[in-house]
């Protein structure tokens, strides 16, 4: 199995900044695609970015030009992604769950693996 451990939330004026980490690990024999989705209260789960093991990244259209996604999720092995998370606003909180669509030995399909979560508040 893969296990997501997430860190980083917390609490930010508007304007501010916060970094999410997501580190995963278990016996993994590859990584698709990693990334970040949220969730308000009272809403969906949304994507917020991914990253894919060719190095592609993908945006919700609105973090587009505020948050970055980076990371290694390729045959180094290291398997950890990060969100960097800039001109924050009220309506970026939510709860921010780590993602991964990973390939474990002596399993032939890939599988969507989530973390625990971790919120992030933005006050006016």
């Amino acid at each position: 199995q893969v296990q997501l451990v997430e860190s980083g939330g917390g609490s930010v004026q508007a304007g501010g900044s916060l970094r999410l980490s997501c580190a995963a690990s278990g016996n993994i024999f590859a990584i698709n695609r990693m990334g970040w989705y949220r969730q308000a209260p009272g809403k969906g789960r949304d994507l917020v970015a991914l990253t894919t093991s060719d190095g592609s990244t993908n945006y919700a259209g609105s973090v587009k030009g505020r948050f970055t996604i980076s990371g290694d999720i390729g045959d180094s092995g290291k398997n950890m992604v990060f969100l960097q998370m800039d001109s924050l606003k009220p309506e970026d909180t939510a709860v921010y769950y780590c993602y991964a669509n990973a390939v474990v030995p002596m399993v032939l399909s890939p599988a969507d693996y989530w973390g625990q979560g971790t919120q992030v508040s933005v006050s006016s």
